[in-house]
């Protein structure tokens, strides 16, 4: 897919010099003209932003004339800090957000995630690849559910994908012309939550330097992700309530009620239930989110799943020009038997990690961690029923094994003697491998490609217990 696109309509060459390489930074596509240019030309366009500086009255006129001839945009406005504007009210219904400037990469990607294409915006887990019954299930579900507006709660540990799911249901909805933001309740102090959840006005606190709008007004009309709900605090999960009953909130600072049409989809990696026992959470907040509950397994739950998302993981990596990574069928057999605590996340950090440590990108045991190398590659029918599915994975054995007369190309070395017949069987053993993979593990196809009988190779399979 196409990286964002964002429009920039500012006149001043050395703020939209500075502006460009922070968006190139976080690698959005940009272009830069001023209104009259803007408003001769079409474009495609995911966000527009807007530098206000001077002669707002004018400005001002401009903006109304994109956001009436470009309802569905999101407007961003770039107040100079230095400038000490106050932006009017009428100015800042018009648009989806401001932010002041000069600015960090950091906080402009916070800024800009919420109106961004769902498919670019960046996550921890971008995929719930697999074939296992489990996260099937999950997909059936995310996929009901999205063709509803009911209120989802998603359980699963750290790392499974609670938050590709919730994407998922939001893409399939209604809703999906609409942003999808998502915030952590409980990456953010308490004290702050409430501004980010419901915004506030300029002054309403120290350090309320221009109106903001929160995420609530950030998701209108779409879907707000409240991840890790389970750490959110008390005083503020009354208030939460109230918008879920009435679907009204007033920004910090303000007795103007706004309303709100907001799709609420949540997330926990805790027990809600025995936070309720403890105190902890609310129990009528609880039954209000838990309207639709989907459970994420584990990726030891589902094991089996683990060449699969190995393909994907690769593929995102080689598409975000990291590097790639080739892994071969041993070391698929030593990492099912890792528990992975850390889930699909994990993974995808040891993943990126590989690609980085090897030289040719053919991963080996020793080149996994001493936590993987302390395992033993034994055998598993997980890999016996997902093979089909390795080809695209598991570096061939040509390095290792055979010329065009099936001699080994690198003999190995007779200084200290040779177990022949082992030597052999391995070569053997890699030889039958590497077909199998090659035909997709037809069995059939695999006999023809090795001279040999299909009831031949059948008794060597399960010789070699391959």
């Amino acid at each position: 897919m196409a990286l964002p696109k964002i429009i920039l309509i500012d006149d001043n060459s050395e703020r939209c010099q500075q502006f460009t390489a922070v968006i190139q930074f976080i690698e959005y596509e940009i272009e830069v003209l001023t209104m009259q240019g803007f408003a001769q030309k079409e474009h495609f366009i995911d966000v527009i932003v807007i530098y206000v500086g001077y002669g707002l009255e004018r400005q001002a006129n401009a903006i109304k004339t994109i956001t009436d001839r470009l309802p569905n945009i999101p407007v961003v406005l770039l107040v100079d800090k230095a400038a000490g504007l106050t932006v009017p009210s009428t100015l800042l219904k018009m648009v989806n957000s401001t932010q002041e400037w000069p600015v960090t990469y950091a906080i402009l990607t916070e800024q800009l995630q919420p109106f961004l294409p769902i498919d670019e915006v960046n996550t921890d887990n971008k995929t719930l690849s697999g074939q296992s019954h489990s996260i099937q299930h999950v997909m059936a579900l995310a996929e009901q559910v999205s063709t509803s507006d009911a209120t989802v709660l998603i359980f699963g540990e750290s790392g499974t994908g609670k938050e590709v799911v919730a994407r998922s249901i939001h893409k399939k909805s209604t809703r999906n012309n609409k942003p999808f933001v998502p915030i952590n309740c409980g990456a953010i102090p308490s004290e702050l939550l409430e501004s980010e959840l419901f915004g506030h006005e300029k002054g309403a606190f120290t350090g309320a330097l221009h109106t903001r709008k929160g995420r609530f007004e950030m998701a209108e009309g779409g879907t707000l992700f409240l991840d890790e709900i389970g750490d959110m605090p008390l005083d503020m999960q009354v208030k939460l309530l109230r918008v879920l009953q009435e679907k009204t909130f007033e920004r910090i600072g303000s007795n103007k009620t706004v309303h709100c049409d907001v799709r609420i989809i949540s997330a926990t990696h805790q027990n809600l239930e025995d936070a309720i026992k403890d105190g902890r959470f609310r129990e009528d907040l609880f039954y209000r989110l838990n309207v639709f509950p989907i459970e994420v397994p584990a990726l030891r739950e589902r094991i089996e799943d683990l060449p699969y998302l190995i393909k994907d993981l690769v593929a995102r990596l080689e598409k975000a020009q990291k590097g790639t990574v080739t892994i071969k069928l041993d070391v698929i057999k030593v990492l099912i038997q890792y528990p992975w605590p850390g889930n699909v996340r994990e993974l995808g950090n040891l993943i990126e990690r590989l690609a980085i440590m090897t030289n040719n990108g053919r991963v080996t045991i020793d080149d996994l961690p001493i936590k993987f190398r302390e395992l033993n590659p034994v055998q598993n029918p997980i890999i016996e029923e997902t093979i089909e599915d390795l080809n695209a994975l598991v570096q061939d054995f040509s390095d290792d094994i055979v010329d065009d007369n099936s001699i080994p190309v690198h003999l190995p070395s007779l200084r200290n003697g040779l177990d022949l017949k082992a030597y052999l069987t391995n070569v053997e053993v890699k030889l039958i491998e590497q077909a199998l993979m090659d035909c997709n593990w037809v069995v059939a196809h695999a006999a023809k490609l090795l001279n040999m009988r299909r009831t031949t190779l059948v008794e060597k399979i399960k010789k070699f217990e391959l």
